[in-house]
């Protein structure tokens, strides 16, 4: 195929190429006009839970104003991000944009707070990286999945790195791509970024509360923070691509990194952020509305089953896993528009509308 051959000529030497994927779980006839990973990169923009994250909370539960973040905009800025550091790296630009859109379709309605919420809930715990790829395997397509690549689906399920370092991570006993490494850190770059503008915009912070080592070493604003980040990521891994031969063995230990400078202004972003906004987004009103709306849903559902509907989970799997799955699923106003329906009648309902 044309593109593949384009791909040989023009990516880096450890760079994913589509002809090298290692496939996927159920085997298809390839296509005459996209590399495999183009073909995962649209099944995800036409899937359900794609569409979804457009009424999904980032940060803010309902905030008031048409510029706060939500999930489908953070997953837009994290393509858009990765797929930049992937053009300058010389890497696989269609492999990135795939993983970056499908990295957050496992995420709960009101975000963090309804992970924490579900992560109680279930046995052995919940969290949205294995949540999206398993809605890319099982849930999308009523019960079919995507069938997307092993290359896009490590992405997935590996891009989520918790509070602490930013440094790449092993896949079990694989290396991650170079491509997945892109994208745990766009992840990173978006977030940091939009969120402190929305906690600003939100008159939770101001511009004076940023610790001055990330002004001074980040920038003042949105827009220059972004730039110095992806600059500091392209510099300091043009090494990992091997742009040029050398008797190095390919993929040995290569890694997507931040400078020693940057990345510790961004970690101290990062821990800001945890300390003032993230533990206390979810405490307000909204946030005790949100959870009450949670505690409904699950009550309900596990009271009667027979109220999830077919095509959101698998009939095979226990009630508290199809519990999980389709409120997993559910967006903001759905989720309080489904609990408002059933206590309409009672004064519960003025409570959560």
């Amino acid at each position: 195929m044309r593109l593949e051959r384009l791909e040989d000529t023009f990516l880096s030497l450890n760079a994913s190429r589509s002809s090298n994927t290692r496939g996927r779980l159920i085997e298809e006839p390839k296509s005459f006009m996209r590399t495999e990973y183009m073909r995962d990169r649209d099944r995800i923009i036409h899937s359900k839970a794609f569409r979804r994250l457009k009424h999904k909370t980032q940060v803010f539960i309902r905030p008031v104003g048409d510029h706060f973040v939500t999930r489908l905009t953070h997953t837009i800025e994290v393509s858009q991000i990765a797929r930049s550091i992937s053009r300058a790296l010389s890497l696989n630009e269609d492999l990135t944009e795939a993983i970056a859109l499908g990295h957050d379709l496992g995420h709960t309605p009101f975000g963090h707070l309804g992970e924490e919420f579900l992560n109680d809930k279930i046995q052995g715990g919940y969290n949205h990286a294995g949540q999206s790829l398993r809605v890319v395997d099982k849930l999308e397509k009523n019960g079919l999945g995507l069938n997307l690549t092993w290359e896009v689906r490590q992405g997935i399920l590996y891009h989520s790195k918790g509070r602490g370092s930013l440094a790449p991570i092993k896949a079990g006993e694989e290396d991650l791509s170079l491509e997945a490494q892109v994208c745990r850190l766009s992840d990173a770059i978006a977030y940091v970024n939009h969120d402190l503008s929305d906690a600003i915009r939100a008159n939770v912070l101001i511009e004076a509360d940023i610790p001055d080592a990330v002004l001074k070493i980040l920038g003042h604003r949105h827009s220059e923070r972004v730039n110095n980040i992806i600059s500091d990521v392209v510099k300091n891994s043009e090494k990992a691509t091997r742009l040029e031969k050398t008797s190095e063995t390919q993929n040995s230990g290569d890694e997507i990194r931040m400078g020693e400078r940057i990345n510790k202004a961004v970690i101290e972003l990062r821990e800001f952020l945890f300390d003032r906004v993230y533990y206390h987004a979810g405490k307000g009103e909204d946030g005790v509305k949100a959870l009450r709306t949670l505690d409904l849903l699950w009550q309900k559902f596990k009271d009667n089953p027979n109220l999830i509907p077919d095509g959101y989970v698998d009939r095979d799997d226990p009630v508290e896993r199809q519990m999980a799955d389709y409120i997993s699923g559910m967006t903001d106003d759905f989720a309080f528009a489904t609990v408002k329906n059933w206590y309409s009648r009672l004064e519960l309902s003025g409570e959560i509308q």
